[in-house]
């Protein structure tokens, strides 16, 4: 049998704003993530692995943040002259044209080019989640259950309520509400989706018209497709995080320093990614460096403890940071304290300054400020 042809989508023109200062200057999927790596690489290294090469990546906030990192796709094989990485902004003067309302509307202004690529499904995915999934296994189970969409799912431990929820029942989806004030389930939508693409095209077109416009994916088209055609579900039972927000960014920081996040560096599913040359992380006598990552191009002649801490930053002597995430080109002065904190790239803080608690996770934007 023919394997069906596979097109996919990446959503990366959201403007991030739960994650406050982190995104204002830059797209959410170029987010620095675990010191070396953005978030953008982790969807683009699932596809890699899983053997997919037509990849579109939809853009729309702070494009440049992004396409700098990029580098036409190829830490991940992708600059190719037939397929590979194909970068979609937003444009004028033809059908779609002009910017998106919602991942939905974003993904219904690609449609004409979605058609004349023909492929025979379409893999949707967002850009701002940690995990690793190999997108043939939901491939076949898609295809065994001659579906018309795929979910893939997962149980999550935290707040369901700020995702789409999941009802199953012998792995067919039941129901579907995104966001609900009172989750069923605490089974969540990882947000990728497998879809046949001519139903996923028409369906669309469908509510465009029915509704007037299109918004998120799981205001309309989710629980249209539901309702009305086959959907299943595809259990991830491996490691997920949505870093959608400071709170699970911070979250997902700790777990891999305690070794239970995502494994970055799993020799048969690395995570790569694009990065300039430096020297390795430099620890001065005297730095004292416990249960941490040191990104190459770091100085470390402070305290650093259970901490990540980005390229080209400096912790001074005398400075001490403690369950924090320091991004590129932070310089922490001596007499700092940085605790349960994330400190926003090329900040330069005060001498002497205390920012942070155990209680909650404060965000120190590039200026060196926080609320």
């Amino acid at each position: 049998m023919n394997r069906p042809s596979v097109l996919a989508i990446v959503l990366a023109g959201g403007s991030g704003g739960r994650l406050g200062p982190l995104t204002d200057q830059r797209a959410k999927p170029a987010l620095p993530v675990a010191g070396s790596y953005r978030l953008i690489d982790i969807p683009l290294s699932n596809l890699h692995h899983s053997g997919i090469s037509d990849v579109w990546m939809v853009q729309q906030y702070q494009p440049n943040s992004l396409n700098d990192h990029l580098a036409n796709g190829r830490p991940w094989d992708l600059d190719r002259t037939n397929g590979g990485l194909r970068v979609l902004p937003p444009f004028e003067g033809r059908e779609g044209e002009g910017f998106a309302d919602g991942n939905a509307d974003s993904l219904f202004r690609q449609a004409a080019f979605i058609r004349e690529f023909d492929p025979d499904l379409v893999l949707l995915l967002s850009a701002d989640h940690l995990y690793q999934l190999d997108f043939r296994d939901v491939v076949q189970t898609h295809l065994d259950a001659k579906a018309a969409a795929t979910i893939v799912t997962t149980h999550f431990d935290g707040d369901a309520s700020k995702h789409g929820v999941v009802e199953v029942s012998d792995g067919a989806v039941t129901g579907f509400e995104y966001k609900p004030d009172k989750p069923k389930t605490t089974l969540v939508a990882t947000e990728v989706f497998l879809f046949d693409a001519v139903h996923l095209l028409d369906t669309l077109e469908l509510l465009a018209k029915e509704e007037g416009g299109l918004d998120d994916y799981g205001d309309q088209l989710l629980p249209h497709l539901v309702e009305h055609s086959t959907v299943v579900e595809h259990r991830l039972e491996g490691y997920w995080l949505d870093l959608g927000t400071p709170e699970n960014y911070h979250r997902a920081h700790m777990e891999l320093l305690d070794g239970e996040g995502l494994a970055f560096d799993h020799p048969a599913w690395p995570i790569l990614t694009s990065s300039s040359q430096r020297l390795p992380a430099l620890i001065v006598k005297g730095a004292k460096v416990a249960d941490s990552l040191l990104a190459p191009g770091s100085r470390v002649l402070g305290d650093v403890r259970h901490s990540v801490i980005g390229p080209d930053t400096v912790v001074e002597a005398g400075a001490v940071v403690v369950d924090s995430i320091l991004l590129n080109g932070v310089t922490v002065p001596s007499g700092a304290r940085i605790v349960r904190s994330i400190v926003d790239s090329g900040a330069t803080l005060d001498a002497g300054v205390q920012v942070g608690d155990d209680d909650v996770v404060t965000v120190v934007d590039r200026n060196g400020d926080w609320s």
